[in-house]
């Protein structure tokens, strides 16, 4: 796969569109969420466009995620405390950029509460 050009993250990750990076290799890149919900909020992205974290994203590159976010939750102090890592995955499961991304979010105590209300029943 390789960058799209109609997909935010995609030109984040290339650089056709700045942001607050804090992170970036051959690789992957990481940058602010422009609406944080913590005090870090930093989004983690493949540079290879994947529309999700289950579309095929080779191990080499899911590990590179999670060891980046390891690094950025030290350099920004809030790996002693804990921190949350977040992939949202669909529309009902709140992804609202079509780009494989998890969020790191921490810097203060997280709520356990990890949803908001059901908008409609589900049979199971």
């Amino acid at each position: 796969m390789s960058a799209r050009d109609d997909c935010l993250f995609c030109k984040i990750a290339h650089h056709q569109l700045e942001s607050d990076y804090v992170y970036e290799d051959d690789e992957v890149c990481a940058f602010r969420d422009v609406s944080p919900l913590a005090p870090t909020h930093v989004l983690i992205v493949p540079k290879e466009h994947y529309d999700s974290v289950v579309d095929g994203i080779p191990a080499t590159t899911l590990a590179a995620m999670i060891r980046v976010a390891t690094e950025v939750a030290k350099d920004e102090g809030i790996f002693e405390r804990g921190f949350r890592l977040v992939t949202n995955v669909g529309e009902d499961g709140g992804q609202t950029v079509r780009h494989a991304h998890v969020h790191l979010l921490g810097g203060r105590r997280l709520s356990k509460d990890m949803g908001e209300t059901p908008t409609r029943e589900r049979s199971l």
